[in-house]
Protein backbone atom coordinates (compact mmCIF):
# COMPACT_ATOMS: atom_id res chain seq x y z
CA UNK A 1 0.00 0.00 0.00
CA UNK A 2 2.83 2.40 0.90
CA UNK A 3 6.60 2.09 0.90
CA UNK A 4 8.42 2.05 4.23
CA UNK A 5 12.07 1.41 4.94
CA UNK A 6 13.41 -2.06 5.52
CA UNK A 7 14.32 -0.96 9.03
CA UNK A 8 10.75 0.09 9.78
CA UNK A 9 9.35 -3.13 8.33
CA UNK A 10 11.75 -5.23 10.38
CA UNK A 11 10.83 -3.34 13.55
CA UNK A 12 7.10 -3.83 12.89
CA UNK A 13 7.60 -7.55 12.19
CA UNK A 14 9.72 -7.84 15.33
CA UNK A 15 6.99 -6.30 17.49
CA UNK A 16 4.39 -8.63 15.99
CA UNK A 17 6.58 -11.70 16.50
CA UNK A 18 7.32 -10.66 20.08
CA UNK A 19 3.59 -10.49 20.77
CA UNK A 20 3.10 -14.02 19.43
CA UNK A 21 6.13 -15.26 21.38
CA UNK A 22 4.54 -13.93 24.56
CA UNK A 23 1.23 -15.58 23.71
CA UNK A 24 2.96 -18.89 22.93
CA UNK A 25 4.73 -18.83 26.29
CA UNK A 26 1.48 -18.11 28.08
CA UNK A 27 -0.54 -20.69 26.14
CA UNK A 28 2.10 -23.36 26.83
CA UNK A 29 1.07 -23.29 30.49
CA UNK A 30 -2.60 -23.94 29.68
CA UNK A 31 -4.55 -27.01 28.62
CA UNK A 32 -3.51 -29.02 25.58
CA UNK A 33 -6.40 -27.78 23.44
CA UNK A 34 -5.15 -24.21 23.78
CA UNK A 35 -1.51 -24.87 22.93
CA UNK A 36 -1.96 -25.20 19.14
CA UNK A 37 -3.94 -21.95 19.08
CA UNK A 38 -0.81 -19.80 19.24
CA UNK A 39 0.63 -21.32 16.08
CA UNK A 40 -2.69 -20.99 14.27
CA UNK A 41 -2.93 -17.32 15.21
CA UNK A 42 0.66 -16.67 14.15
CA UNK A 43 -0.01 -18.32 10.78
CA UNK A 44 -3.16 -16.22 10.37
CA UNK A 45 -1.06 -13.07 10.74
CA UNK A 46 1.77 -14.26 8.47
CA UNK A 47 2.29 -13.08 4.92
CA UNK A 48 0.21 -9.91 5.17
CA UNK A 49 1.13 -6.64 3.51
CA UNK A 50 1.29 -4.97 6.94
CA UNK A 51 -0.12 -1.78 5.47
CA UNK A 52 -2.03 -0.85 8.63
CA UNK A 53 1.06 -0.77 10.86
CA UNK A 54 2.95 0.85 7.99
CA UNK A 55 0.38 3.65 7.99
CA UNK A 56 1.00 4.25 11.70
CA UNK A 57 4.75 4.60 11.18
CA UNK A 58 4.47 6.60 7.95
CA UNK A 59 1.95 8.99 9.50
CA UNK A 60 4.21 9.42 12.52
CA UNK A 61 7.12 10.39 10.26
CA UNK A 62 4.92 12.59 8.05
CA UNK A 63 3.74 14.56 11.07
CA UNK A 64 7.24 15.73 11.82
CA UNK A 65 8.84 13.11 14.04
CA UNK A 66 11.58 11.15 12.27
CA UNK A 67 12.89 9.60 15.49
CA UNK A 68 10.57 6.59 15.64
CA UNK A 69 10.53 5.10 19.12
CA UNK A 70 9.85 1.50 20.09
CA UNK A 71 6.40 2.53 21.33
CA UNK A 72 5.42 3.55 17.79
CA UNK A 73 6.22 0.07 16.50
CA UNK A 74 4.29 -1.49 19.40
CA UNK A 75 1.21 0.54 18.53
CA UNK A 76 1.68 -0.22 14.84
CA UNK A 77 1.87 -3.94 15.60
CA UNK A 78 -1.32 -3.70 17.66
CA UNK A 79 -3.20 -2.58 14.54
CA UNK A 80 -1.97 -5.67 12.69
CA UNK A 81 -3.19 -7.92 15.50
CA UNK A 82 -6.52 -6.08 15.41
CA UNK A 83 -6.74 -6.76 11.68
CA UNK A 84 -5.89 -10.43 12.15
CA UNK A 85 -8.60 -10.75 14.80
CA UNK A 86 -11.17 -9.21 12.49
CA UNK A 87 -10.14 -11.47 9.59
CA UNK A 88 -10.44 -14.59 11.77
CA UNK A 89 -13.88 -13.55 13.01
CA UNK A 90 -14.98 -12.53 9.51
CA UNK A 91 -14.13 -15.99 8.20
CA UNK A 92 -16.39 -17.51 10.86
CA UNK A 93 -19.22 -15.16 9.91
CA UNK A 94 -18.77 -16.03 6.23
CA UNK A 95 -18.28 -19.74 7.04
CA UNK A 96 -14.98 -19.77 5.20
CA UNK A 97 -12.46 -22.43 6.17
CA UNK A 98 -9.62 -21.26 3.93
CA UNK A 99 -7.66 -18.09 3.45
CA UNK A 100 -5.43 -17.72 0.38
CA UNK A 101 -5.68 -21.40 -0.41
CA UNK A 102 -4.65 -22.60 3.05
CA UNK A 103 -6.78 -23.66 6.03
CA UNK A 104 -7.61 -20.72 8.27
CA UNK A 105 -7.91 -21.10 12.05
CA UNK A 106 -11.36 -22.68 11.79
CA UNK A 107 -10.28 -24.94 8.93
CA UNK A 108 -7.11 -26.01 10.71
CA UNK A 109 -8.85 -27.04 13.94
CA UNK A 110 -11.73 -28.69 12.09
CA UNK A 111 -9.25 -30.63 9.96
CA UNK A 112 -7.37 -31.86 13.02
CA UNK A 113 -10.63 -33.04 14.56
CA UNK A 114 -11.69 -34.87 11.41
CA UNK A 115 -8.31 -36.59 11.28
CA UNK A 116 -9.07 -37.92 14.75
CA UNK A 117 -12.41 -39.34 13.60
CA UNK A 118 -14.71 -36.54 14.78
CA UNK A 119 -17.87 -36.25 12.61
CA UNK A 120 -17.97 -33.32 10.19
CA UNK A 121 -20.59 -31.26 12.03
CA UNK A 122 -18.82 -31.51 15.37
CA UNK A 123 -15.43 -30.87 13.77
CA UNK A 124 -16.81 -27.72 12.16
CA UNK A 125 -18.19 -26.63 15.53
CA UNK A 126 -14.77 -27.02 17.12
CA UNK A 127 -13.15 -25.09 14.27
CA UNK A 128 -15.55 -22.17 14.66
CA UNK A 129 -15.05 -22.14 18.44
CA UNK A 130 -11.26 -22.06 18.01
CA UNK A 131 -11.51 -19.20 15.53
CA UNK A 132 -13.84 -17.13 17.71
CA UNK A 133 -11.55 -17.59 20.70
CA UNK A 134 -8.43 -16.83 18.64
CA UNK A 135 -9.97 -13.56 17.49
CA UNK A 136 -10.93 -12.71 21.06
CA UNK A 137 -7.38 -13.35 22.28
CA UNK A 138 -5.90 -11.14 19.56
CA UNK A 139 -8.36 -8.33 20.25
CA UNK A 140 -7.26 -8.40 23.87
CA UNK A 141 -3.58 -8.57 22.92
CA UNK A 142 -3.94 -5.53 20.65
CA UNK A 143 -5.51 -3.61 23.52
CA UNK A 144 -2.81 -4.81 25.91
CA UNK A 145 -0.01 -3.64 23.62
CA UNK A 146 -1.43 -0.12 23.42
CA UNK A 147 -2.22 -0.02 27.14
CA UNK A 148 1.39 -0.92 27.99
CA UNK A 149 3.09 1.25 25.36
CA UNK A 150 5.70 3.63 26.75
CA UNK A 151 3.84 6.85 26.00
CA UNK A 152 2.43 9.72 28.02
CA UNK A 153 -0.86 8.98 29.82
CA UNK A 154 -2.82 11.42 27.65
CA UNK A 155 -1.41 9.83 24.49
CA UNK A 156 -2.30 6.36 25.77
CA UNK A 157 -5.86 7.49 26.50
CA UNK A 158 -6.16 8.91 22.99
CA UNK A 159 -4.84 5.72 21.43
CA UNK A 160 -7.27 3.59 23.42
CA UNK A 161 -10.10 5.85 22.27
CA UNK A 162 -9.00 5.30 18.66
CA UNK A 163 -8.91 1.54 19.21
CA UNK A 164 -12.32 1.59 20.87
CA UNK A 165 -13.84 3.49 17.94
CA UNK A 166 -12.18 1.14 15.46
CA UNK A 167 -13.62 -1.96 17.17
CA UNK A 168 -17.12 -0.56 17.66
CA UNK A 169 -17.49 0.94 14.19
CA UNK A 170 -16.08 -2.17 12.49
CA UNK A 171 -18.45 -4.36 14.51
CA UNK A 172 -21.35 -2.14 13.47
CA UNK A 173 -20.34 -2.44 9.82
CA UNK A 174 -19.98 -6.22 10.01
CA UNK A 175 -23.34 -6.62 11.73
CA UNK A 176 -25.02 -4.37 9.16
CA UNK A 177 -23.39 -6.41 6.40
CA UNK A 178 -24.90 -9.64 7.71
CA UNK A 179 -28.25 -7.98 8.45
CA UNK A 180 -28.39 -6.64 4.90
CA UNK A 181 -27.69 -10.12 3.58
CA UNK A 182 -30.62 -11.72 5.40
CA UNK A 183 -33.21 -8.96 5.06
CA UNK A 184 -36.26 -9.80 2.99
CA UNK A 185 -36.23 -6.37 1.39
CA UNK A 186 -33.18 -5.14 -0.46
CA UNK A 187 -31.24 -2.33 1.24
CA UNK A 188 -30.62 0.71 -0.92
CA UNK A 189 -27.22 1.82 -2.15
CA UNK A 190 -26.76 4.45 0.57
CA UNK A 191 -27.31 1.89 3.36
CA UNK A 192 -24.83 -0.49 1.79
CA UNK A 193 -22.25 2.27 1.42
CA UNK A 194 -22.50 3.06 5.15
CA UNK A 195 -21.90 -0.61 6.02
CA UNK A 196 -19.05 -0.76 3.50
CA UNK A 197 -17.38 2.26 5.08
CA UNK A 198 -17.81 1.06 8.65
CA UNK A 199 -16.40 -2.43 8.00
CA UNK A 200 -12.99 -1.21 6.93
CA UNK A 201 -12.40 2.54 6.67
CA UNK A 202 -11.89 3.35 10.33
CA UNK A 203 -9.77 0.46 11.58
CA UNK A 204 -7.69 0.12 8.42
CA UNK A 205 -7.10 3.75 7.48
CA UNK A 206 -8.47 6.55 9.65
CA UNK A 207 -7.39 5.09 13.00
CA UNK A 208 -3.82 4.07 12.01
CA UNK A 209 -3.23 7.47 10.40
CA UNK A 210 -4.57 9.29 13.44
CA UNK A 211 -2.53 7.05 15.76
CA UNK A 212 0.70 8.03 14.00
CA UNK A 213 -0.18 11.71 14.33
CA UNK A 214 -1.10 11.30 17.98
CA UNK A 215 2.21 9.57 18.72
CA UNK A 216 4.01 12.46 17.01
CA UNK A 217 2.15 14.97 19.21
CA UNK A 218 0.63 16.58 16.12
CA UNK A 219 -2.08 19.24 16.57
CA UNK A 220 -5.66 18.00 16.93
CA UNK A 221 -6.55 19.61 13.60
CA UNK A 222 -3.89 17.54 11.86
CA UNK A 223 -5.14 14.33 13.42
CA UNK A 224 -8.73 15.17 12.44
CA UNK A 225 -7.75 15.96 8.85
CA UNK A 226 -5.91 12.64 8.58
CA UNK A 227 -9.00 10.89 9.86
CA UNK A 228 -11.26 12.54 7.28
CA UNK A 229 -9.01 11.76 4.34
CA UNK A 230 -8.29 8.28 5.66
CA UNK A 231 -11.98 7.50 6.00
CA UNK A 232 -12.60 8.37 2.36
CA UNK A 233 -9.59 6.33 1.24
CA UNK A 234 -10.85 3.43 3.34
CA UNK A 235 -14.28 3.53 1.70
CA UNK A 236 -12.64 3.46 -1.73
CA UNK A 237 -10.45 0.54 -0.61
CA UNK A 238 -13.46 -1.53 0.46
CA UNK A 239 -15.35 -0.71 -2.74
CA UNK A 240 -12.36 -2.02 -4.68
CA UNK A 241 -12.49 -5.13 -2.50
CA UNK A 242 -16.10 -5.59 -3.63
CA UNK A 243 -14.93 -5.46 -7.24
CA UNK A 244 -12.18 -7.96 -6.44
CA UNK A 245 -14.64 -10.26 -4.69
CA UNK A 246 -16.83 -10.31 -7.79
CA UNK A 247 -14.38 -10.18 -10.69
CA UNK A 248 -10.76 -10.91 -9.68
CA UNK A 249 -9.17 -14.33 -10.25
CA UNK A 250 -8.70 -16.57 -7.23
CA UNK A 251 -4.94 -15.89 -6.99
CA UNK A 252 -5.61 -12.19 -6.50
CA UNK A 253 -8.79 -12.44 -4.45
CA UNK A 254 -7.34 -14.96 -2.00
CA UNK A 255 -10.59 -16.92 -2.29
CA UNK A 256 -12.50 -18.75 -4.99
CA UNK A 257 -13.11 -16.49 -7.99
CA UNK A 258 -16.44 -14.73 -7.71
CA UNK A 259 -16.85 -15.71 -4.05
CA UNK A 260 -19.13 -12.73 -3.37
CA UNK A 261 -21.33 -13.75 -6.30
CA UNK A 262 -21.46 -17.38 -5.19
CA UNK A 263 -22.60 -16.19 -1.77
CA UNK A 264 -25.07 -13.70 -3.33
CA UNK A 265 -23.68 -10.91 -1.16
CA UNK A 266 -25.57 -7.64 -1.22
CA UNK A 267 -22.76 -5.22 -1.98
CA UNK A 268 -22.85 -1.72 -3.48
CA UNK A 269 -22.00 -3.39 -6.80
CA UNK A 270 -25.22 -5.38 -6.66
CA UNK A 271 -27.18 -2.35 -5.46
CA UNK A 272 -26.04 -0.40 -8.51
CA UNK A 273 -27.07 -3.28 -10.75
CA UNK A 274 -30.50 -3.23 -9.10
CA UNK A 275 -30.95 0.32 -10.39
CA UNK A 276 -30.47 -0.80 -14.01
CA UNK A 277 -33.21 -1.80 -16.48
CA UNK A 278 -31.72 -5.31 -16.75
CA UNK A 279 -31.78 -6.08 -13.04
CA UNK A 280 -33.98 -9.15 -13.45
CA UNK A 281 -31.35 -10.81 -15.67
CA UNK A 282 -28.60 -9.91 -13.22
CA UNK A 283 -30.65 -11.22 -10.30
CA UNK A 284 -31.30 -14.51 -12.08
CA UNK A 285 -27.61 -14.92 -12.93
CA UNK A 286 -26.41 -14.20 -9.40
CA UNK A 287 -29.00 -16.63 -8.00
CA UNK A 288 -27.27 -19.41 -9.97
CA UNK A 289 -23.66 -18.35 -9.34
CA UNK A 290 -23.27 -20.89 -6.52
CA UNK A 291 -23.31 -23.68 -9.11
CA UNK A 292 -19.72 -23.15 -10.23
CA UNK A 293 -17.28 -21.32 -12.52
CA UNK A 294 -19.51 -21.18 -15.59
CA UNK A 295 -22.38 -19.73 -13.58
CA UNK A 296 -19.99 -17.21 -12.01
CA UNK A 297 -18.86 -16.12 -15.48
CA UNK A 298 -22.49 -15.60 -16.49
CA UNK A 299 -23.14 -13.47 -13.40
CA UNK A 300 -20.03 -11.42 -14.17
CA UNK A 301 -21.21 -10.84 -17.74
CA UNK A 302 -24.66 -9.80 -16.49
CA UNK A 303 -23.14 -7.30 -14.05
CA UNK A 304 -20.96 -5.87 -16.80
CA UNK A 305 -23.95 -5.54 -19.11
CA UNK A 306 -25.94 -3.72 -16.42
CA UNK A 307 -23.28 -1.02 -16.19
CA UNK A 308 -22.85 -1.66 -12.45
CA UNK A 309 -19.17 -2.50 -12.69
CA UNK A 310 -18.38 0.67 -14.60
CA UNK A 311 -20.49 2.77 -12.21
CA UNK A 312 -18.71 1.32 -9.19
CA UNK A 313 -15.31 2.07 -10.73
CA UNK A 314 -16.46 5.68 -11.25
CA UNK A 315 -17.60 5.79 -7.61
CA UNK A 316 -14.20 4.53 -6.46
CA UNK A 317 -12.44 7.17 -8.52
CA UNK A 318 -14.68 9.98 -7.27
CA UNK A 319 -14.21 8.84 -3.64
CA UNK A 320 -10.44 8.86 -4.17
CA UNK A 321 -10.71 12.34 -5.63
CA UNK A 322 -12.57 13.42 -2.48
CA UNK A 323 -9.82 11.84 -0.36
CA UNK A 324 -7.14 13.73 -2.28
CA UNK A 325 -9.08 16.96 -1.82
CA UNK A 326 -9.33 16.28 1.91
CA UNK A 327 -5.57 15.65 1.95
CA UNK A 328 -5.02 19.20 0.73
CA UNK A 329 -6.24 20.51 4.10
CA UNK A 330 -3.98 23.31 5.40
CA UNK A 331 -3.80 21.50 8.75
CA UNK A 332 -1.74 18.73 7.16
CA UNK A 333 2.05 18.91 6.76
CA UNK A 334 3.24 18.55 3.17
CA UNK A 335 4.61 15.08 3.88
CA UNK A 336 1.21 13.94 5.13
CA UNK A 337 -0.45 15.19 1.95
CA UNK A 338 2.11 13.24 -0.10
CA UNK A 339 1.51 10.13 2.02
CA UNK A 340 -2.24 10.29 1.45
CA UNK A 341 -1.72 10.78 -2.28
CA UNK A 342 0.42 7.62 -2.31
CA UNK A 343 -2.30 5.73 -0.46
CA UNK A 344 -4.94 6.87 -2.96
CA UNK A 345 -2.73 5.92 -5.90
CA UNK A 346 -2.19 2.45 -4.45
CA UNK A 347 -5.92 1.93 -3.93
CA UNK A 348 -6.68 3.01 -7.47
CA UNK A 349 -4.10 0.55 -8.79
CA UNK A 350 -6.00 -2.32 -7.15
CA UNK A 351 -9.09 -1.91 -9.34
CA UNK A 352 -9.56 -5.19 -11.26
Amino acid sequence: MIAISGQDRAAIDGAIEAAFDRLDARLATLSGDMRPLGGAMRRAAAGGKRFRPALVVASHRACGDDAVREAVYEVAAAFELLHTAFVIHDDVIDRDTERRGEPNVAGEFAGRARAEGVPDAEAARLGEAAAILAGDVLLHEATRMIALADVAPATRAGLLDLLNDAVLISAAGELSDVANAVRRDCPDTSELLVATHDKTAVYSFAAPLRAGALLAAAPAATEAALGRAGGLAGLAFQLVDDLIGAFAPAARAGRTEGADLREAKRTPLVALARESPVWSQVDDAIALAWKGPLAVREAQRALDASGARERLVVLVQSTLADARAAAADDALPARATVLLAQVCDAIGARIP
